[in-house]
């Protein structure tokens, strides 16, 4: 941050302080955060030849912002990338602007790169159902069997993401009926828990050897710390491999194919947005997508004239 003027820097962290504060970010997103806007603010000192003010930041041109993202572009950034940091820029612009009472447009105004959107992957409901029956059968040890099956179930079931099926406490069983869980941004959702989910936490419950203890992790390892989520990819891995699955069946997979079967089952999108934890519907929409492809799919396959 040298090369960033005293009066950047501090409209830099007063604007990480109030996502934190005030908006509720997690800490990765403002780190990342961060690093996008001071690289622009860097860019912006050896393109000018000095440090630049406040002043300076509410006179950049359309013109410069081009500039920044060819030299990215140049830098070999994909489209992807450019287009995520040109957003924090523009977040960063439009606090500032409210802030100092400049007209943001010249930064606004700018488009992102064009790139396509990967879709999610979800598993068929067929597969889906193989996954929660095979993943048993991948460890010797029948409390750790148990164990996987509860978690897989939880991601299945009520679409939580591993983190948060990780950081499920002693105090948390048995489940309720509604689970209320702390995702990104320390946003607060409530789950519906279905009763497969409930029956297989207190199945691995019953079997596992290390004691319920209120403030520690409901899900144990081996030796009885925290479940680490590599334990779970591994059992995935070797589940897809036994069931011939695509390397797309992750343990997330099982949260995308949550969203994808309520959706095609008729649940509304904002009630899935709200079960899911996104902030914006634009992410949950990514599942509409998702089912058109595959309705485009079975026409194509099966359509007399296709």
């Amino acid at each position: 941050m040298s090369l960033i003027s005293p009066a950047c820097r501090d409209a830099l962290q007063a604007w990480i302080d109030h996502g934190r504060a005030i908006q509720g970010q997690a800490e990765a997103t403002l780190t990342a955060y961060r690093a996008d806007v001071v690289e622009f603010l860097s860019f912006m000192t050896a393109h000018r030849g000095e440090p630049q003010g406040l002043g300076a930041l509410e006179a950049v041109t359309t013109a410069e912002m081009r500039a920044w993202m060819a030299g990215l572009r140049g830098d070999g950034v994909g489209a992807r990338s450019l287009a995520r940091k040109l957003s924090a820029v523009k977040a960063f612009y439009r606090w500032l602007a409210s802030r100092e009472g400049f007209e943001p447009t010249a930064v606004l105004s700018v488009r992102p790169p064009k790139f396509q959107r990967k879709l999610p992957r979800p598993l068929a409901e067929d597969a889906a159902r193989d996954v929660l029956d095979t993943v048993a059968l991948q460890a010797r040890d029948g409390w750790v069997a148990a164990r996987d099956v509860a978690v897989v179930t939880l991601l299945y079931g009520c679409g939580l993401r591993i983190s948060e099926a990780l950081g499920l406490k002693g105090r948390d069983a048995p489940l309720p009926d509604v689970l209320r869980i702390v995702g990104k941004g320390d946003k607060e959702r409530l789950v519906p828990v279905l009763p497969a989910a409930r029956d297989a936490v207190q199945n691995y419950l019953a079997l596992c050897p290390h004691p319920k203890e209120a403030d520690a992790p409901l899900f144990r390892g081996v030796r009885g710390g925290p479940l680490r989520a590599n334990a779970i990819q591994s059992a995935m891995a070797k589940t897809r491999l036994q069931l011939g699955l695509p390397s797309s069946a992750t343990p997330h997979a099982l949260r995308h194919s949550f969203a994808t079967h309520l959706l095609a089952a008729g649940g509304d999108l904002r009630a899935i947005q709200e079960l899911l934890g996104h902030a914006s519907l634009s992410t949950t929409q990514a599942y509409t997508a998702v089912d058109t492809a595959r309705l485009m799919e079975v026409y194509a396959r099966t359509h007399p004239k296709a």
